[in-house]
């Protein structure tokens, strides 16, 4: 017999389901996230990553199974939890200052609010500005901020009302590769400050080594995970490590598996084959001359 867990999962899924009609994105999918964790979900497309995303933001009903987060049923979007898109959804009429202190004004989060907590909230709207380095934009707005300066918005937006998981779906999916490896590095410096609990899909296996503890591989149709692999990296992290054993050798396992999940080697195979029956069959006819009696 086993002894009984005395530190329960931040967030647990235990046979979850989701069903579009007649088609399966989640299978029986069951998961541990633990308090302060930094997980990263990856996989070849359709195997359902942003679907386990937002069925833990409660923005997806789950089909069947049960999720928590903290021990209390997930049935919906509360406050504890909070969500970075791709796309970076400001609201174009208001500045840098006053979207990040938006959440301020829903109704989730409101409570009677006296001096003291007005100016905490002030206080924490621009501690905020300057950990993202946009304190020289608080009055600016978004169109005249470039991609990576607006998603630093929505970051610091997400972390206004202290969640205590951040759920990110491919957040740096438009950056150039310059702008994301600095995002990397602000998203690991605020988890280290905040000790907030991260979920952090992405497509890139490079980043989903490199920010995660732990790589959850999903693998498609139907959606479901396929391995969990612990990332054998120091908790400080820095860019030089992407070219460590370690690392490299994490990435060719997960690449391979990927490749193998997604029926991509059956497809390269076939694709070998047609090539080389191409290299025959295609082969131009000969040349027909007339003949004269």
């Amino acid at each position: 017999m086993t002894s009984p867990d005395l530190t329960p999962s931040k967030l647990q899924a235990r046979g979850v389901w989701k069903t579009f009609g007649a088609a399966v994105a989640l299978q029986d999918v069951n998961l541990d996230i633990a308090e302060n964790a930094f997980i990263t979900l990856v996989g070849a497309s359709g195997c359902g990553k942003s679907t386990l995303l937002r069925t833990l933001a409660g923005l997806e009903a789950r089909s069947a199974g049960t999720l928590t987060c903290n021990g209390a049923s997930i049935e919906g979007p509360g406050p504890e939890r909070a969500m970075v898109f791709q796309h970076y959804s400001l609201y174009p009429w208001m500045t840098v200052l006053e979207n990040i202190k938006f959440c301020r004004r829903l109704a989730v989060h409101r409570q009677p609010h006296d001096s003291a907590s007005v100016e905490a909230a002030a206080g924490r709207a621009d501690a905020l500005l300057r950990l993202m380095g946009l304190a020289h934009v608080a009055s600016h707005y978004p169109s005249q901020l470039s991609g990576g300066m607006q998603q630093r918005v929505a970051i610091a937006r997400a972390l206004m009302s202290r969640p205590q998981v951040l759920l990110m779906d491919e957040p740096f999916g438009a950056l150039d590769a310059q702008t994301r490896e600095v995002m990397h590095d602000l998203i690991l410096h605020v988890h280290r400050l905040e000790r907030s609990t991260i979920v952090f899909v992405t497509h890139d296996v490079d980043e989903a080594i490199y920010l995660g503890q732990q790589v959850v591989l999903m693998a498609p149709r139907p959606g479901r995970i396929h391995q969990i692999h612990s990332v054998p990296l120091p908790a400080q992290r820095e860019q030089d490590m992407k070219l460590s054993p370690d690392f490299l050798g994490l990435k060719r396992e997960l690449l391979a598996q990927i490749r193998a999940t997604s029926g991509m080697e059956t497809d390269f195979d076939l694709l070998a084959k047609l090539s080389r029956a191409g290299s025959i069959d295609l082969a131009p006819e000969p040349t027909a001359h007339p003949t004269h009696g």
